[in-house]
């Protein structure tokens, strides 16, 4: 059954494929962290491209991750539950010169939150409440 996440004044629907008890009614949470990490490069990219006096014509983020579910199933403990590794692409399109580019997107890795989060390790305290 699709889980109905509220974020904001925003609701976004997530969910599995059925081989892992879902209904495939929407993308799953690694899907999702793979558009969050893509959206943030996007709006990065164009902020600082803005600061830094760059033009963008185009600009194309797409991004892949490895994921070996044997970690999600705690079939192996040695293997992650989430992506051993994640590969960015940026396809950028404009007149500044290649130089210029690069250094905007070492600028982006340096401030984008979602590609922070992905780099490096982020506390968080869990609480369980059992309702009735």
């Amino acid at each position: 059954m699709p889980s109905v996440i509220t974020a904001g004044r925003h609701t976004f629907t997530v969910d599995e494929p059925t081989p892992l008890a879902g209904d495939d009614a929407a993308p799953n949470p690694v899907e999702y962290a793979l558009g969050a990490l893509i959206s943030c490069q996007v709006v990065v990219y164009r902020l600082y491209a803005q600061n830094l006096g760059l033009t963008i014509d185009a600009l194309n983020v797409s991004a892949e991750g490895d994921l070996d579910v044997r970690g999600l199933f705690g079939v192996d403990e040695t293997v992650r539950p989430g992506f051993s590794s994640v590969r960015v692409s940026v396809n950028i399109a404009g007149p500044d010169s290649n130089e210029d580019y690069q250094k905007l997107q070492e600028t982006v890795d340096a401030h984008c939150p979602v590609f922070d989060i992905f780099t490096s390790p982020t506390p968080i305290d869990v609480t369980v409440t059992k309702t009735n």
